[in-house]
């Protein structure tokens, strides 16, 4: 907790700084480039390895949150473990969506604020429609977004029901949708299951390592489609994506992986050029 305390606190001073030398630049831009790095450091504090496969991953790059016509792109994840966020965080250029109370947390609600996280109260209906007018705004900004559709976190590979917001602001905003699959090494120990988030998270932070796999899919267009026919596309893709994550995590796949060199491992975003 202390290096959390004290590396978010670096980044976060680092950051402000960049954004006061580097004033003509999207204010975003410069989020989105410190925001993966912060990222990459806390999960490493914590002793979690992400190997992550697909678009952009394959080249360690941080994935673009806009798409060539500049509109945001929407990312959506199955949502296990309360290290999902700085996982994707680290790997997309991504505002991300938090439950409400997660605003008034010391340093984190603050610092959640000023990247530019969306905070929804999933009790409240005129909450989930601030949350999703607001989502639209960030897409025809340019800026991207990471939801899990599945609305809260479940034990298991299995996807549970999803909630239409994502898929109505992608069919609003033109947006393309990246389906993105996570599996964790130890799921016993990194799932949530209905305890306090600091409890999950010490919890978490015991384990001596944790490897987590991410799978990307390609962009998903609307090109007319429904919000219906999105989710069900999505669905089918994630499902697939979650299944090659948990096969890459198997010992075999794992040893085959390590003989041939074929698994990557996210490096840390500060280390890459540009």
């Amino acid at each position: 907790m202390f290096a959390f305390v004290v590396g978010t606190l670096a980044f976060w001073a680092a950051m402000e700084i960049d954004l006061l030398v580097r004033r003509p630049a999207r204010r975003m831009d410069v989020i989105n480039s410190w925001t993966p790095r912060w990222s990459a450091a806390l999960l490493r504090v914590f002793g979690i390895r992400v190997e992550a496969h697909g678009p952009f991953a394959d080249q360690q790059e941080v994935h673009p949150g806009r798409d060539e016509r500049g509109v945001g792109r929407i990312f959506l994840m199955n949502h296990r473990s309360g290290a999902d966020i700085p996982i994707v965080l680290s790997l997309a250029k991504v505002h991300v969506i938090s439950r409400h109370d997660v605003a008034g947390w010391p340093l984190i609600g603050a610092g959640g604020r000023r990247i530019g996280t969306l905070f929804v109260d999933r009790r409240s209906r005129r909450s989930g429609a601030t949350v999703l007018t607001q989502i639209s705004q960030s897409l025809e900004a340019g800026e991207g977004v990471a939801m899990f559709p599945e609305g809260t976190a479940y034990p298991g590979d299995e996807i549970r029901e999803f909630k239409p917001g994502a898929f109505k602001a992608a069919v609003r905003s033109g947006a393309e949708i990246v389906p993105m699959g996570i599996a964790y090494s130890d799921p016993a120990a990194c799932f949530v299951v209905g305890e306090p988030f600091l409890a999950h998270m010490k919890r978490v932070a015991s384990l001596r390592r944790v490897r987590v796999n991410v799978e990307i899919g390609k962009p998903i267009r609307v090109d007319g489609k429904s919000a219906v026919e999105l989710q069900a596309e999505v669905r089918r893709q994630m499902e697939s994506l979650i299944a090659k994550a948990r096969q890459r995590l198997t010992p075999r796949h794992s040893e085959r992986s390590e003989e041939s060199g074929s698994s990557r491992e996210t490096p840390d975003p500060s280390l890459r050029s540009g």
